[in-house]
Formats: C-alpha cells, structure tokens, sequence
C-alpha cells in the first residue's frame, strides 16, 4: 500500500514533466539516463564493501567471509540483479505509456534507488527487517511487469514484435 501512495503523491505534487518524447527511440534513451541515477545505491554498496574488506579482521583473503563484509556483498549482488530486471521492464513500459504518463519513469526510478537504500540499512541492522525495503522493491517490478505483460498481449498484440 506504500509503494502505490508514494508514486501517486510524487507524480502529483512534484513540479516537473516529462519532456515531448514522441519516438521511440527517445523514450528509450530517456529511461537509459533516469536508470543511471537508479545505480547510485548500487556504485554505493560497491565502494562500502570494497571498503568493508580491506577493513575486515579476516586473516585470509580468501577465507570466510565475516558478517559485515558479507551483508555488503550480498547487497551488491541481489542489488544489480533487480536493477537489470526493473530496467529492462522500465523501457519496455515507457514504449507503451502515454505521454502524460511517462513522468511515471523517473518517480519509478527514484523509488528504486530509496528502496535499495532502505533495503540495505533494514539488511545491516538485522535480516528479519529486510522485508520493507525489499517489497518496496519487488512489488513496483511486479506490477510493472504484469502492466507490461497486459499491454503486450491484450492491448496491442499485433504489435507484439514489432
């Protein structure tokens, strides 16, 4: 229910529209440059586990992996496979949204990179509060999805592939 909530209170108190995208190509390369911003928590996550290890009392570099350096890794890692899922569905969403809708990109964007965020101090803290910031994830990608899935195949299926 917060996920929902906080994109409709974006989209309609944030003073700023998309640009005319009319093609496209230009819708694509739109959602291209509002991702690059989505991978911050990721370079993020990338430098404080770079950092974590170094720092780390392991005596072997090699060896096992202590807590604080594998909570950053595992982070990364779980980080960089849902951003290739939610721009991959991004750019196939913004080819199918109006241009009314398309200012939807950047909003999903930006609750991507809070919820990565909120998903890695709930991750650090304890596993068990990990939950909150990884549904702020995964369910805007599901939707996102099953939008994508509807549009194709129920809207517009002669244009499936073309």
């Amino acid at each position: 229910l917060f996920c929902p909530c906080l994109i409709y209170g974006a989209y309609i108190f944030l003073p700023f529209d998309a640009p005319l995208l009319p093609t496209t190509s230009a819708r694509l390369v739109y959602t291209l440059r509002c991702a690059t911003f989505a991978t911050f928590p990721i370079v993020l996550g990338m430098i404080v586990s770079g950092i974590s290890h170094l720092c780390s009392s392991a005596l072997e570099p090699f060896g096992e992996l202590h807590r604080e350096v594998e909570v950053h890794r595992t982070y990364v890692s779980q980080s960089v496979h849902l951003f290739i899922l939610y721009f991959f569905n991004m750019a196939v969403l913004a080819t199918y949204l109006p241009q009314e809708l398309l200012k939807l990109i950047p909003l999903l964007t930006g609750l991507f990179a809070i919820s990565r965020l909120i998903f890695w101090m709930s991750y650090a803290i304890s596993r068990s509060f990990r939950t909150f910031g990884f549904s702020m994830t995964f369910l805007p990608l599901l939707a996102m999805l099953l939008w994508n899935l509807y549009s194709m195949f129920i809207l517009e299926p002669e244009n499936l592939l073309s």
